[in-house]
Protein backbone atom coordinates (compact mmCIF):
# COMPACT_ATOMS: atom_id res chain seq x y z
CA UNK A 1 0.00 0.00 0.00
CA UNK A 2 1.58 3.26 -1.10
CA UNK A 3 -0.48 5.37 1.26
CA UNK A 4 0.07 4.54 4.95
CA UNK A 5 -1.70 7.47 6.62
CA UNK A 6 -4.27 5.17 8.27
CA UNK A 7 -2.00 2.19 9.01
CA UNK A 8 -1.11 3.07 12.60
CA UNK A 9 -4.67 4.13 13.40
CA UNK A 10 -6.08 0.80 12.28
CA UNK A 11 -3.35 -1.22 14.00
CA UNK A 12 -3.90 0.63 17.28
CA UNK A 13 -7.35 -0.97 17.56
CA UNK A 14 -5.79 -4.06 19.05
CA UNK A 15 -5.29 -4.44 22.77
CA UNK A 16 -1.66 -4.24 23.83
CA UNK A 17 -0.87 -1.75 21.07
CA UNK A 18 0.70 1.61 21.77
CA UNK A 19 0.42 4.67 19.56
CA UNK A 20 3.08 7.32 18.88
CA UNK A 21 2.09 10.61 17.24
CA UNK A 22 4.37 13.41 16.07
CA UNK A 23 2.69 16.49 17.54
CA UNK A 24 5.43 19.02 16.80
CA UNK A 25 8.39 19.43 14.44
CA UNK A 26 11.31 21.77 15.09
CA UNK A 27 13.29 22.14 11.86
CA UNK A 28 13.02 19.74 8.94
CA UNK A 29 11.68 16.20 8.95
CA UNK A 30 10.55 13.79 6.23
CA UNK A 31 7.10 13.21 7.72
CA UNK A 32 4.28 15.66 8.42
CA UNK A 33 3.04 16.71 11.83
CA UNK A 34 0.53 14.04 12.81
CA UNK A 35 2.62 11.13 11.50
CA UNK A 36 1.88 8.03 13.56
CA UNK A 37 3.38 4.67 14.43
CA UNK A 38 1.67 1.84 16.32
CA UNK A 39 3.60 -0.84 18.18
CA UNK A 40 1.99 -4.13 19.10
CA UNK A 41 3.00 -5.55 22.44
CA UNK A 42 3.56 -2.15 24.06
CA UNK A 43 1.40 -2.88 27.12
CA UNK A 44 3.15 -6.22 27.62
CA UNK A 45 6.61 -4.69 27.35
CA UNK A 46 7.53 -6.59 24.18
CA UNK A 47 10.36 -4.19 23.45
CA UNK A 48 12.33 -5.02 20.31
CA UNK A 49 9.91 -7.87 19.54
CA UNK A 50 6.98 -5.47 19.05
CA UNK A 51 5.60 -5.24 15.52
CA UNK A 52 5.25 -1.80 13.95
CA UNK A 53 2.56 -0.24 11.73
CA UNK A 54 2.88 3.16 10.14
CA UNK A 55 6.12 4.95 9.43
CA UNK A 56 8.17 7.69 11.06
CA UNK A 57 10.89 7.55 8.37
CA UNK A 58 13.86 6.94 10.68
CA UNK A 59 14.45 3.30 11.70
CA UNK A 60 16.56 4.33 14.68
CA UNK A 61 13.78 6.63 15.88
CA UNK A 62 11.21 3.87 15.50
CA UNK A 63 13.36 1.46 17.52
CA UNK A 64 13.83 4.11 20.20
CA UNK A 65 10.06 4.63 20.42
CA UNK A 66 9.38 0.89 20.65
CA UNK A 67 11.79 0.67 23.54
CA UNK A 68 10.46 3.76 25.28
CA UNK A 69 6.88 2.52 25.03
CA UNK A 70 7.90 -0.90 26.35
CA UNK A 71 9.37 0.74 29.45
CA UNK A 72 6.13 2.56 30.28
CA UNK A 73 4.14 0.80 32.99
CA UNK A 74 0.69 -0.58 32.03
CA UNK A 75 -2.01 1.99 32.68
CA UNK A 76 0.44 4.91 32.81
CA UNK A 77 -0.77 8.21 31.37
CA UNK A 78 0.54 9.21 27.92
CA UNK A 79 3.90 10.98 27.86
CA UNK A 80 5.08 13.87 25.71
CA UNK A 81 8.72 13.29 24.82
CA UNK A 82 11.22 15.38 22.88
CA UNK A 83 13.59 13.61 20.47
CA UNK A 84 16.54 15.08 18.60
CA UNK A 85 17.45 18.74 19.08
CA UNK A 86 16.64 19.94 22.60
CA UNK A 87 16.00 16.44 23.93
CA UNK A 88 17.21 15.23 27.35
CA UNK A 89 18.01 11.89 25.68
CA UNK A 90 21.61 12.78 24.92
CA UNK A 91 22.58 9.50 23.27
CA UNK A 92 19.95 9.78 20.52
CA UNK A 93 19.96 12.30 17.67
CA UNK A 94 18.03 12.70 14.43
CA UNK A 95 20.04 12.69 11.17
CA UNK A 96 18.18 15.80 9.98
CA UNK A 97 19.41 17.73 13.03
CA UNK A 98 15.89 18.81 13.99
CA UNK A 99 13.71 18.09 16.99
CA UNK A 100 10.44 16.19 17.34
CA UNK A 101 7.76 16.33 20.01
CA UNK A 102 6.14 12.89 20.10
CA UNK A 103 3.18 11.77 22.17
CA UNK A 104 3.69 8.22 23.48
CA UNK A 105 0.40 6.56 24.43
CA UNK A 106 0.82 2.95 25.65
CA UNK A 107 -2.94 2.37 25.87
CA UNK A 108 -4.83 4.71 23.50
CA UNK A 109 -8.58 5.13 23.76
CA UNK A 110 -9.82 2.13 21.75
CA UNK A 111 -13.39 3.47 21.58
CA UNK A 112 -12.19 6.77 20.10
CA UNK A 113 -10.03 4.87 17.61
CA UNK A 114 -13.00 2.73 16.60
CA UNK A 115 -15.15 5.80 15.98
CA UNK A 116 -12.52 7.28 13.68
CA UNK A 117 -12.09 4.03 11.75
CA UNK A 118 -15.87 3.69 11.42
CA UNK A 119 -16.13 7.20 9.99
CA UNK A 120 -13.32 6.57 7.50
CA UNK A 121 -14.90 3.30 6.41
CA UNK A 122 -18.10 5.29 5.78
CA UNK A 123 -16.02 7.67 3.60
CA UNK A 124 -16.26 10.54 6.08
CA UNK A 125 -13.40 12.66 7.48
CA UNK A 126 -12.68 12.26 11.18
CA UNK A 127 -10.51 13.54 14.00
CA UNK A 128 -8.84 11.73 16.90
CA UNK A 129 -8.36 13.76 20.12
CA UNK A 130 -4.80 13.48 21.40
CA UNK A 131 -4.13 13.41 25.17
CA UNK A 132 -1.42 16.08 25.02
CA UNK A 133 -0.75 17.49 28.51
CA UNK A 134 -2.67 20.69 29.22
CA UNK A 135 0.53 22.58 30.04
CA UNK A 136 2.26 21.63 26.77
CA UNK A 137 3.15 24.43 24.31
CA UNK A 138 0.05 25.67 22.48
CA UNK A 139 1.45 25.02 18.98
CA UNK A 140 1.51 21.25 19.48
CA UNK A 141 -1.10 19.16 17.67
CA UNK A 142 -4.02 18.22 19.92
CA UNK A 143 -6.32 16.44 17.46
CA UNK A 144 -5.21 14.25 14.58
CA UNK A 145 -7.41 14.76 11.47
CA UNK A 146 -7.90 12.06 8.83
CA UNK A 147 -9.50 11.95 5.41
CA UNK A 148 -10.80 8.83 3.65
CA UNK A 149 -8.42 6.88 1.46
CA UNK A 150 -8.01 7.77 -2.18
CA UNK A 151 -10.34 5.95 -4.57
CA UNK A 152 -10.22 5.88 -8.34
CA UNK A 153 -12.82 5.51 -11.10
CA UNK A 154 -11.25 4.54 -14.43
CA UNK A 155 -13.20 4.57 -17.67
CA UNK A 156 -11.95 3.87 -21.17
CA UNK A 157 -10.44 1.27 -23.42
CA UNK A 158 -7.29 -0.47 -24.51
CA UNK A 159 -3.78 -0.66 -23.15
CA UNK A 160 -3.91 2.68 -21.31
CA UNK A 161 -6.90 1.58 -19.24
CA UNK A 162 -5.36 -1.82 -18.49
CA UNK A 163 -1.98 -0.35 -17.50
CA UNK A 164 -3.48 2.30 -15.26
CA UNK A 165 -5.81 -0.15 -13.53
CA UNK A 166 -2.97 -2.62 -12.94
CA UNK A 167 -0.63 0.02 -11.52
CA UNK A 168 -3.33 1.56 -9.30
CA UNK A 169 -4.22 -1.81 -7.82
CA UNK A 170 -0.57 -2.67 -7.28
CA UNK A 171 -0.28 0.59 -5.34
CA UNK A 172 -3.22 -0.44 -3.16
CA UNK A 173 -5.64 2.20 -4.48
CA UNK A 174 -9.32 1.17 -4.41
CA UNK A 175 -10.14 1.17 -8.12
CA UNK A 176 -13.39 0.85 -10.08
CA UNK A 177 -12.86 0.03 -13.75
CA UNK A 178 -15.43 0.60 -16.52
CA UNK A 179 -14.25 -0.65 -19.89
CA UNK A 180 -15.83 0.28 -23.21
CA UNK A 181 -16.10 -3.43 -24.00
CA UNK A 182 -18.17 -4.17 -20.88
CA UNK A 183 -21.63 -3.24 -22.15
CA UNK A 184 -23.26 -4.34 -18.89
CA UNK A 185 -21.76 -1.40 -17.00
CA UNK A 186 -20.91 1.15 -19.69
CA UNK A 187 -22.73 2.11 -22.87
CA UNK A 188 -22.35 4.90 -25.39
CA UNK A 189 -24.42 7.86 -24.24
CA UNK A 190 -24.85 6.44 -20.73
CA UNK A 191 -23.26 6.81 -17.33
CA UNK A 192 -21.20 4.10 -15.60
CA UNK A 193 -23.57 1.76 -13.80
CA UNK A 194 -22.80 1.39 -10.10
CA UNK A 195 -19.91 3.88 -10.05
CA UNK A 196 -19.26 5.54 -6.68
CA UNK A 197 -17.53 8.92 -6.53
CA UNK A 198 -17.10 11.16 -3.48
CA UNK A 199 -14.86 14.06 -2.53
CA UNK A 200 -11.85 11.72 -2.18
CA UNK A 201 -12.34 10.08 -5.59
CA UNK A 202 -10.44 10.77 -8.81
CA UNK A 203 -12.21 10.09 -12.11
CA UNK A 204 -10.00 9.39 -15.14
CA UNK A 205 -11.21 8.92 -18.72
CA UNK A 206 -8.90 6.98 -21.03
CA UNK A 207 -10.78 6.83 -24.32
CA UNK A 208 -9.47 7.00 -27.86
CA UNK A 209 -13.05 7.11 -29.12
CA UNK A 210 -13.90 10.50 -27.61
CA UNK A 211 -17.61 10.38 -28.44
CA UNK A 212 -17.94 8.18 -25.34
CA UNK A 213 -16.86 11.03 -23.07
CA UNK A 214 -19.66 13.58 -23.30
CA UNK A 215 -22.27 11.99 -21.04
CA UNK A 216 -19.64 10.53 -18.72
CA UNK A 217 -18.02 13.92 -18.17
CA UNK A 218 -21.37 15.52 -17.35
CA UNK A 219 -21.89 12.76 -14.77
CA UNK A 220 -18.39 13.31 -13.39
CA UNK A 221 -18.91 17.08 -13.15
CA UNK A 222 -22.10 16.50 -11.15
CA UNK A 223 -20.06 14.51 -8.63
CA UNK A 224 -17.86 15.93 -5.84
CA UNK A 225 -14.75 14.17 -7.23
CA UNK A 226 -11.59 16.12 -6.44
CA UNK A 227 -9.97 15.26 -9.78
CA UNK A 228 -11.50 14.72 -13.24
CA UNK A 229 -9.10 13.98 -16.08
CA UNK A 230 -9.42 12.93 -19.71
CA UNK A 231 -6.70 11.95 -22.16
CA UNK A 232 -6.54 13.38 -25.67
CA UNK A 233 -4.68 15.68 -28.02
CA UNK A 234 -5.36 19.35 -28.64
CA UNK A 235 -8.13 18.78 -31.19
CA UNK A 236 -9.93 16.31 -28.92
CA UNK A 237 -9.61 18.66 -25.94
CA UNK A 238 -11.09 21.63 -27.82
CA UNK A 239 -13.97 19.54 -29.19
CA UNK A 240 -14.65 18.15 -25.73
CA UNK A 241 -14.95 21.61 -24.16
CA UNK A 242 -17.12 22.87 -27.02
CA UNK A 243 -19.51 19.91 -26.61
CA UNK A 244 -19.79 20.44 -22.86
CA UNK A 245 -20.34 24.17 -23.27
CA UNK A 246 -23.18 23.46 -25.71
CA UNK A 247 -24.66 21.20 -23.03
CA UNK A 248 -24.77 24.19 -20.66
CA UNK A 249 -21.69 23.40 -18.59
CA UNK A 250 -20.30 26.69 -17.26
CA UNK A 251 -16.67 27.80 -17.32
CA UNK A 252 -16.11 27.02 -13.64
CA UNK A 253 -17.13 23.42 -14.20
CA UNK A 254 -15.19 23.16 -17.45
CA UNK A 255 -12.07 24.20 -15.56
CA UNK A 256 -12.42 21.08 -13.39
CA UNK A 257 -11.55 18.86 -16.36
CA UNK A 258 -7.81 18.22 -16.41
CA UNK A 259 -6.43 17.64 -19.89
CA UNK A 260 -3.77 16.84 -20.90
CA UNK A 261 -3.32 14.47 -17.99
CA UNK A 262 -0.20 13.54 -16.07
CA UNK A 263 3.11 15.05 -15.07
CA UNK A 264 5.07 13.80 -18.08
CA UNK A 265 4.19 15.68 -21.30
CA UNK A 266 3.40 13.81 -24.52
CA UNK A 267 3.73 10.26 -23.24
CA UNK A 268 3.64 7.52 -25.88
CA UNK A 269 3.72 4.38 -23.74
CA UNK A 270 0.68 3.10 -21.77
CA UNK A 271 2.77 2.30 -18.69
CA UNK A 272 4.38 5.73 -18.68
CA UNK A 273 0.99 7.39 -19.09
CA UNK A 274 -0.35 5.37 -16.15
CA UNK A 275 2.55 6.37 -13.91
CA UNK A 276 2.33 10.00 -15.04
CA UNK A 277 -1.43 10.28 -14.46
CA UNK A 278 -1.39 8.50 -11.09
CA UNK A 279 1.45 10.70 -9.87
CA UNK A 280 -0.63 13.77 -10.73
CA UNK A 281 -3.67 12.33 -8.97
CA UNK A 282 -1.70 11.42 -5.86
CA UNK A 283 -0.28 14.94 -5.73
CA UNK A 284 -3.78 16.41 -5.87
CA UNK A 285 -4.97 13.99 -3.17
CA UNK A 286 -2.05 14.84 -0.87
CA UNK A 287 -2.99 18.51 -1.15
CA UNK A 288 -6.40 17.64 0.37
CA UNK A 289 -4.84 16.45 3.64
CA UNK A 290 -5.62 18.83 6.52
CA UNK A 291 -1.97 18.64 7.62
CA UNK A 292 -0.44 18.92 4.14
Amino acid sequence: MIHTDHAALRAAHAGGTGLCTVVGIDGSFSRRVGAQMATQGAEQGAGADASVAGSLADVCLERQLVGDLAQMAPGVVPALQRYGRGSPIIDFRLPCGGGLDILLDPAPDRAALAQVVQALDARQPASLPLPVPADAPPHLLRARPYIPALSLVLLGEGAELAATAALARTMGIATQVFAKEDTASLRLGGVPQGAQADAWTAILLLFHDHEWERTILRWALDSPAFYIGAQGGMRARMARLDDLARDGVNETQLARVTSPIGLIPRTREPGVLALSALAEILGAYEALHPLA
